[in-house]
């Protein structure tokens, strides 16, 4: 499995349930009473899940498990529960996401979110999700051959197009997963499968966050790009790379001096699939 760091999750997941949770109707959130979030990395979804769960008109609301191999990002999770209202909603178990620490049916709804795009065996993870939820799984995974960006530095969307493509040739997993999940879900012998299209616009607008600004410093010191080098190296080669991180660094100093005029401004279209299905 593919491993990432607290820093880049937090950049890839932020805000992107702010104004996008009736894609997770399906989910049936508020008729649950144990969740499970598998792969929770940072725990971001979690907490999402734990407050769709929660009505006014219930006597208690539902537990949400978030379970993670890496024990860095869990640590992470664990700070943020502990400065949450969650009244102990939240907890958080170590697990890897084909054994998962818990039994069989042991909840009635198991989730993910863009856990199966890194696995080396989809199908895999989905059979256990389906052994531990006695009712509903649902999977969020993005199809990243399909991101968009328009920006107001013209290069920036040609570069992220070439660099895009370049990774999604690269990288040793299915990361244009999207709706083909409902293929492991058939398999699994899910019924009812469903899935529902949700595109999370980033806005990057001034006033410029934090965040923002070190996204632009590291566009022009090439270190984003760098995150992905051996992914990019595997489908091209040492002289395109290097080509391309020269090309990449000199948009993002294009970058950082709009910037600095407030006149940038960027979106990026990454659309996620959320997939659902019963367990008969």
């Amino acid at each position: 499995m593919r491993r990432f760091s607290a820093e880049y999750l937090e950049h890839t997941r932020r805000g992107m349930w702010d104004d996008g949770r009736d894609a997770l109707a399906d989910l049936e959130l508020s008729s649950r009473e144990r969740v499970l979030d598998v792969g929770c990395g940072t725990g971001e979804l979690t907490r999402v899940l734990a407050a769709e769960a929660e009505t006014a008109d219930r006597e208690r609301s539902a537990t949400v498990i978030g379970v993670d191999a890496d024990p860095e990002l869990l640590s992470v999770a664990r700070e943020a529960e502990r400065k949450s209202e969650s009244d102990g909603r939240i907890g958080y178990l170590a697990g890897d996401a084909t054994r998962l620490p818990v039994g069989g049916s042991a909840v009635d709804l198991a989730v993910c979110q863009a856990l199966l795009i890194n696995l080396p065996d989809p199908p895999a993870a989905v059979r256990e999700l389906a052994r531990v939820s006695s009712d509903l799984v649902a999977a969020v995974e993005p199809d990243n051959a399909d991101v968009r960006v328009a920006s107001t530095v013209g290069a920036e969307e040609r570069l992220e197009r070439e660099a895009r493509e370049a990774y999604v040739d690269g990288v040793d997993t299915d990361v244009a997963l999207g709706d083909r999940v409902r293929e492991a879900f058939d398999a699994a012998g899910l019924v009812d499968v469903r899935t529902r299209r949700y595109v999370h616009e980033k806005r990057t607008e001034p006033p410029y966050a934090e965040a923002a600004l070190r996204s632009a410093a590291r566009k022009a010191s090439g270190a984003g790009l760098a995150d992905h080098r051996d992914e990019l190296v595997a489908a091209t080669s040492e002289g395109a790379y290097d080509d391309l991180r020269g090309r990449w660094r000199e948009m993002g100093r294009k970058v950082v001096d709009a910037m600095g005029a407030e006149e940038y401004e960027r979106v990026e279209y990454v659309p996620f699939d959320v997939t659902v299905g019963r367990v008969e």
